[in-house]
């Protein structure tokens, strides 16, 4: 009799065991930006509060998450927050050679300069060329070096290049601008201090965005986008991409998507039918970043808050 029930026993942990092993699991990728942290605790909670699997949130810059989903390791498997063309530096190498695969369904962004509506209004701006007026590059210089400060992105972002060279090709950089490169919290309360105090700050915005629901901002003019003054190369691409590449226009509006390893898809089939209808609107994201930047909420809990009140499109996402 004993032996029988060491039997079943034994029988059972290996059931168990087996069901483990062929469990559904991910390990999604967050860049950093807020937009991209709110999606990528969506999917995150969506694969283990309504699926039952795992999902591991992995920190890093757009070059660690493509470089682990090129190599097919499963150290990240997903990017949330695909912005097009800027990433195409990426998606171009990645998805011809076949280990990243890009959803279909994607949101819209836009993106470009700001400045505060109070700021704008004191200093008659409108345009990004008003940037470049003494009297403005003056009124941005908090530090006393004789430059403007002007925000432009965080490091490992394909935005913060394309912005580089825009300070340049805009002739700002001639005119004393001096572009920033930071973390975006530190780009968020820089925005509300030199609002507070009244100073002049000038900062890379695109939508969606928490900024928008914190402080009145406004986004400047640019001459319209056109594909013969908007010829962009990453570093990926080519090493010497600042001098070889010439931006002097508004960029296109954006296609946002997500993209997982082509490896996902026999290792965990349900998550990547999911990842396949997954659709979010920018609306949506801008209201999870701000809950996330201003509000101060966990990420995750905002978006299991966003599923609870977002229960039928959830169960699309699932075939249910």
């Amino acid at each position: 009799m004993r032996i029988i029930k060491t039997t079943l026993v034994a029988g059972l942990i290996s059931l168990l065991a087996t069901f483990s092993t062929y469990a559904e699991k991910v390990k999604i990728g967050d860049p950093g930006w807020t937009g991209a942290t709110a999606i990528a605790n969506l999917l995150a909670a969506v694969v283990t509060d309504k699926m039952g699997g795992e999902a591991e949130l992995v920190p890093g810059n757009n070059t660690a998450i493509y470089g682990a989903i090129d190599r097919s390791k499963g150290e990240i498997e997903v990017h949330p927050d695909i912005w097009l063309p800027n990433q195409e530096a990426y998606t171009n190498d990645l998805v011809p050679k076949g280990t990243l695969r890009l959803s279909n369904n994607s949101y819209e962004g836009n993106q470009g300069y700001c400045v505060s509506q109070k700021f704008a209004k004191k200093m008659n701006i409108t345009a990004i060329e008003d940037l470049g007026r003494p009297e403005v590059v003056k009124a941005m210089d908090s530090d006393g070096n004789g430059k403007g400060e002007f925000w432009i992105g965080a490091d490992g972002w394909a935005s913060a290049n394309v912005n580089e060279v825009k300070v340049r090709d805009y002739k700002l950089l001639d005119a004393g601008i001096e572009p920033i490169r930071a973390a975006e919290a530190v780009k968020n309360a820089r925005v509300l201090d030199s609002i507070k105090k009244d100073e002049g700050y000038a900062f890379y915005c695109y939508k969606p965005h928490a900024i928008w629901g914190m402080a009145d901002v406004v986004m400047l003019e640019e001459p319209k986008h056109d594909p013969a003054k908007y010829k962009m190369i990453q570093p990926k691409a080519d090493p010497d991409w600042y001098k070889k590449s010439y931006v002097a226009s508004k960029d296109a509006l954006k296609k946002i998507q997500i993209g997982w390893g082509t490896s996902l898809e026999k290792k965990s089939p349900a998550i990547v039918e999911f990842f396949k209808k997954f659709q979010i609107t920018a609306d949506d994201v801008s209201t999870m970043a701000y809950q996330i930047s201003v509000e101060k909420k966990q990420p995750a809990d905002v978006a299991r808050a966003w599923m609870k009140a977002n229960k039928s499109t959830v169960d699309g996402w699932l075939g249910l």
